[in-house]
């Protein structure tokens, strides 16, 4: 990094919040549509579908894992806050993992980010079949989920506002119909009506075999999918080069993190496991629309039913925003093919998500082979690769902190709080998780697949480094702006 780029740092001679002009991007997103990527980023599928299977592993004790990983969850969308206000830019963990830890692990960051949107897409498109499968019980899963990749990829393509518009409205439809949830499920316990209201209590979290009933050992187990239910908290990095003033929007959007996993998780979580005794809840089964159907709510469950199925498709929708945005990112930086850095004429990178969704597109194929598998496998994929984003986010930050702290960075004006040090708690806490996947025989394939991935990255960087040797080598960062 050269003095003058320092300089203009300081002295604010470029403008805050301005375009990034290398990127060509369309700033399209406003405040409130960051705002609800954020929030729709934190309510997915994972809390819709996944807590069901989770519930019946660890009981009650689920409430307390959600708040665990939580909290570490935090802790890592602060580092990367921090380096957003250091340097917002699209795609912007491979390019942080690039600048701080080098070409390499820009490379292996970017494209596994891409891999674990594409797996996570098609877990997306596997959730969504099976709520309409609810409804429509005769119509094969392939064919939902076929036709919901074709309607989301092309809005995708049409431009970034629609995409924000769709993503404002899901994820409206998230937020609103888990308060309702939450209200009634707090109406039931405090007066007692509907069908429910004679078992509903505050003490089913422990009556039936204490609040850990198959044990600590079997609750630990579950943070590996409570961790996927987290994944996407990061999206709101991704929309930096977007966004129409990141410095005040990406802030607001991160700190509001906190009481978003407060209430939308662990609160709904205690209200439903209040309302009905956690012994009632189906691995395979929206322990949502469960509760609803015990309360007895006309048309309850059919409409929370309709909820969790806007949560998948609002899910599926951003892994097409942003794998595109990755691939191009990787094309700038000379290590994907140059194609995928050409932008359409509304300024989305098109041929890098016609190519990414054509690879969700296995989903599809997964759902007409083994549709009562599909969802667990790709979960415990997407988990793996999330969970190396995720260090790289926490790691780069530790090396950015050091860099601030001799004198070689300007710091941030978002620093994250407790420094590098809540950064290597959550390091400590994403290895551990790491090794609770390797113990699990059910999940441990997802390793296996992250190696082979791995292997290939490995070979094709080698490849890549003997055409281009220039692509390889370390480049001081282009510095747009700082906070």
């Amino acid at each position: 990094m050269t003095s003058s780029q320092v300089d203009k740092q300081y002295d604010g001679s470029e403008a805050v919040g301005g375009d990034a002009p290398e990127e060509g991007y369309e700033r399209g997103l406003g405040s409130r549509q960051v705002q609800m990527i954020a929030i729709g980023g934190a309510i997915g599928v994972g809390l819709f579908l996944g807590a069901g299977a989770n519930i019946a592993k660890a009981g009650p004790s689920l409430i307390l894992m959600y708040a665990l990983a939580g909290a570490i969850v935090f802790f890592i969308m602060r580092a990367l806050g921090e380096l957003l206000l250091y340097r917002p830019v699209s795609g912007s963990f491979a390019e942080y993992s690039r600048e701080f830890l080098g070409p390499f692990f820009g490379y292996f960051t970017g494209w596994t980010y891409w891999l674990m949107w594409v797996v996570t897409g098609m877990a997306e498109l596997t959730a969504a079949a099976i709520y309409v499968h609810y409804w429509f019980p005769t119509i094969p899963q392939w064919v939902t989920a076929l036709v919901f990749l074709v309607v989301l990829f092309v809005a995708n393509l049409i431009s970034v506002k629609l995409f924000g518009e769709i993503e404002f409205w899901f994820s409206m439809v998230k937020v609103t119909a888990l308060l309702g949830m939450i209200i009634i499920g707090i109406g039931v316990l405090t007066f007692g009506f509907s069908s429910a209201g004679d078992t509903a209590a505050v003490s089913n979290l422990w009556a039936f075999d204490g609040f850990f009933p198959k044990g600590i050992g079997s609750s630990l187990m579950t943070l590996q999918g409570v961790m996927f239910a987290y994944l996407a908290v990061e999206l709101v990095g991704v929309t930096a080069g977007e966004s129409e003033d990141p410095e005040k929007t990406l802030p607001k959007a991160i700190n509001t993190l906190p009481w978003r996993i407060a209430l939308f998780y662990v609160g709904a979580l205690t209200v439903i496991l209040c309302v009905v005794k956690w012994t009632e809840f189906a691995p395979n089964v929206s322990p949502f629309v469960a509760a609803f159907a015990k309360i007895g709510i006309p048309a309850g469950a059919g409409i929370v039913n309709f909820v969790v199925l806007t949560a998948a498709l609002s899910s599926c929708n951003s892994g097409m925003y942003s794998t595109g945005r990755m691939l191009r990112n990787l094309a700038d930086s000379g290590e994907a093919p140059k194609v995928f850095s050409k932008l359409s004429s509304t300024k989305t990178p098109a041929i890098g998500i016609t190519v990414s969704v054509f690879f969700m597109g296995i989903g599809v194929v997964l759902n007409y082979v083994v549709p009562e598998k599909a969802f667990g496998y790709v979960t415990s994929v997407a988990t793996a690769a999330g969970i190396w984003t995720w260090l790289m986010i926490l790691i780069s930050h530790i090396l950015y902190r050091r860099a601030v702290d001799a004198g070689r960075l300007p710091a941030s004006s978002f620093p994250a709080p407790g420094g590098a040090k809540c950064s290597w708690i959550a390091v400590a806490f994403l290895l551990f998780v790491t090794g609770l996947i390797a113990y699990d025989a059910d999940s441990r394939i997802c390793l296996y697949v992250m190696a082979g991935w791995a292997a290939v990255l490995g070979i094709s960087w080698a490849i890549l480094k003997a055409r281009n040797p220039q692509v390889t080598e370390r480049r001081e960062p282009e510095l747009e702006k700082v906070g």
